[in-house]
């Protein structure tokens, strides 16, 4: 297949690329600068240079495409709502390219905002937070009522791996410059997790297997309580691990205190899809983490 990717020299991107391109599929990947675009060309894959705003190139190469997976976000949080619209018409533009045919959109979306304080499954409907500005996977649906093969693949809150700039290296930052590893009341709210490689393989399943589920969740572990993450990195830093208020985690209280555990096993029976990297406690206990 010839598959255009947003996204292609990101955190997961990255990943998703090389599966496709040693799965013997063509690749013809987004990049925004000349260093990304050199990466890029670098793995074997086609380039178009662009961003999220050159529409008309992002409907010409998915026009072009058997299908279409979309991976870019721009996650400078000082103009989210700016990059949340961005977002959305990047999807709209996207499918609007492959609507009226049976070629599939496979959007990225997350687990977190799903069902909070239980156990969320693929069969949830993420649910519209006027709050909230980010509609990849409310987007991803509207495109589906009209008849688009669109497929949202929620995310775990941290996709981790040796090089995360994620949820971890948050903790790990905070944890440095307050001088405790903190955690929210007793620390037992839950937080998903998969490694990197383990959700780039997923992307491609979805495709190769002709998934037609409105959702599928890259998630390998369910929930690991944050007291637990806490532990591990405040034992590789030599740091005493204490519960705190919210507020001792500045602007990331909200995803310090959250309880966002889900399930993939609707994920696994139908694609076969198991994940074989490091669990998170596993994968955060390596040293490499903290020479980043």
């Amino acid at each position: 297949m010839r598959i255009f990717v947003t996204g292609a020299t990101g955190w997961v991107g990255s990943v998703v690329v090389k599966e496709l391109l040693d799965a013997g599929h063509q690749v013809v990947g987004l990049a925004r600068s000349d260093e990304k675009a050199a990466a890029l060309a670098a793995t074997g894959a086609v380039v178009i240079r662009g961003t999220l705003d050159d529409l008309d190139a992002l409907h010409s190469a998915a026009s072009a495409a058997d299908a279409v997976i979309h991976l870019a976000f721009n996650h400078d949080f000082s103009r989210f709502v700016e990059n949340a619209e961005q977002d959305r018409r990047a999807i709209e533009t996207l499918g609007s390219a492959l609507e009226g045919s049976d070629r599939p959109l496979l959007v990225t979306g997350g687990v977190a905002l799903v069902a909070p304080g239980r156990m969320a499954t693929e069969a949830d409907v993420a649910p519209v937070i006027p709050s909230f500005p980010r509609k990849s996977e409310a987007a991803a649906r509207a495109l589906a009522e009209r008849g688009v093969r669109a497929t949202t693949i929620r995310l775990s809150p941290s996709v981790h791996g040796l090089g995360d700039h994620g949820f971890m290296a948050i903790l790990i930052g905070l944890a440095r410059e307050k001088g405790v590893s903190a955690y929210v009341g007793e620390g037992l709210n839950r937080w998903p997790g998969v490694h990197r490689l383990d959700a780039g393989r997923l992307y491609r399943l979805v495709l190769e297997q002709g998934g037609t589920e409105p959702a599928y969740h890259a998630v390998a572990d369910e929930g690991v309580p944050v007291k637990d993450i806490a532990e591990v990195i405040g034992r590789r830093l030599g740091l005493p691990v204490e519960s705190r208020a919210p507020d001792h985690f500045d602007w990331f209280a909200n995803f310090a205190a959250a309880d966002v555990p889900a399930s993939s096993a609707r994920t696994r029976s139908q694609l076969g899809w198991e994940p074989t990297g490091p669990d998170l406690l596993t994968d955060i206990d390596q040293p490499g983490y903290y020479t980043q």
